[in-house]
Formats: C-alpha cells, structure tokens, sequence
C-alpha cells in the first residue's frame, strides 16, 4: 500500500513560525512534524510515498530528499496554490495508482501504529475518528457497527482525524481544480461505502501555539 502526507497547509494559526517555514517543516522536540509521520510509516512496512506540497513546499524536499535515508521511497505533488484536501489528492492520483491507499494529514500528531490499516478495504474508504477534541466540539461523523455517517443532534460524534484509506474510485467524476474532500465522504456514506474506527490513542490537530506546546509536553514525557 502506499501512502500520501498532505502537507500544503500554510499554517497561519502559527505565524510567525510558518512565515518562512512551511508548517510541516515546523519542530516539536526538535523534529519536524512532517518526519514524526515519514518515520512511523516506515516503521509499518511502508515503502513508497507521496507528499503534496505549495507554500515553501521546496523546503520539504530539500529537507526529505528521495526518502532513502528513512527506507522510502518519496515522490512529490507540487501545486504552486494550495488545492484543498480534496483537489490535492486528485491531482496526486496518478503518483498513487489504482489500489487503496493510506492518506495523514501533516499537521497532526500521533502514536497510531500505521501498520494497523494495511488490510483489505471494504468500500471506498476508512476513516480513523477521536474523541472530539476541546477545539470542535460538535464532531464530524456518527460511528455504528463499524460504518460511518454524517452526524447529527440526536446522537454521538466523533472527530475525523486526518488518518484514512481511501480508494481512487471516491474520487471518480471529479475534475482538476480545488476541491474538499468531507463531500466526497458523505456521499459514499450515503452509500454505505464508509467504514471507521475509534483511536483511543494520543492524537494532536498541531493547528496552533498552544497545540504545538501540547505535544511538546508529550514527547516530554516520553510518549
């Protein structure tokens, strides 16, 4: 399976560190998150990444190289202007094949074990969801039986967490351009084409200062 970092945020939250630094290159324990990610996935048995990339994104590659220095091998979407999550990963799809592949956003952080979601896809993706953290209260998605669907008043949410499988066909029909990726999702929910999971582990959405701090103290603390 490959995998794909989505690493085109400019990461305003966090100025004045992302004014010349892209926020993936941005340091926790004196690492940049982006290499927390390359390192677990390798780690997992994984062999060939993506990344996409737009502001300062030729940092990334001057910092990441080919990937051989981690076991991988790394090729690169460059988009000049950032195409959403949605549009990234269309435009990245010819680099990624026609198998089901595992999709992390940059900018967080977490002791997932990827290795965990190298296993046959049941439909057209696998969302991993958190408990909602104190920033997005209200959630993203309703978990049942191992299917997802889009949330509402009446029952429990939880938090995508930037971590999926998904397969090339949810993005059948679209066209180039920028474009999100949560409709995409809910239509194939609509269709019952969604499954999930619940990760009890430590997770961080590193969005600002005081979640960057956050994982600071984790790694800390030996986590």
């Amino acid at each position: 399976m490959k995998a794909m970092i989505l690493a085109a945020g400019k990461g305003e939250r966090l100025r004045p560190l992302t004014l010349h630094t892209p926020k993936p290159l941005v340091r926790a324990g004196g690492v940049p998150l982006i290499e927390f990610h390359v390192r677990a996935l390798a780690a997992a048995g994984f062999r060939e990444l993506v990344i996409n990339h737009a502001w300062l994104g030729q940092q990334i590659e001057d910092y990441l190289g080919d990937g051989a220095r981690f076991g991988l091998s790394i090729r690169y979407s460059a988009e000049g202007e950032p195409l959403e999550t949605g549009g990234g990963i269309f435009r990245a799809l010819p680099l990624l094949g026609d198998e089901p592949f595992l999709v992390v956003n940059g900018d967080i952080w977490s002791d997932f074990d990827f290795a965990r979601v190298r296993q046959p896809l049941a439909g057209l993706a696998h969302l991993l969801l958190v408990d909602n953290p104190p920033h997005h209260p209200t959630g993203d998605f309703h978990l049942h039986e191992g299917r997802v669907s889009d949330a509402v008043a009446d029952q429990p949410s939880l938090t995508y967490s930037g971590i999926a499988v998904l397969h090339p066909q949810l993005f059948a029909g679209c066209q180039p351009g920028t474009f999100k990726l949560a409709p995409l999702l809910r239509r194939a929910m609509t269709d019952g084409q969604v499954t999930g999971e619940h990760f009890h582990g430590r997770w961080v959405d590193v969005g600002t200062h005081e979640r960057l701090a956050e994982v600071e103290q984790l790694l800390a603390a030996g986590h």
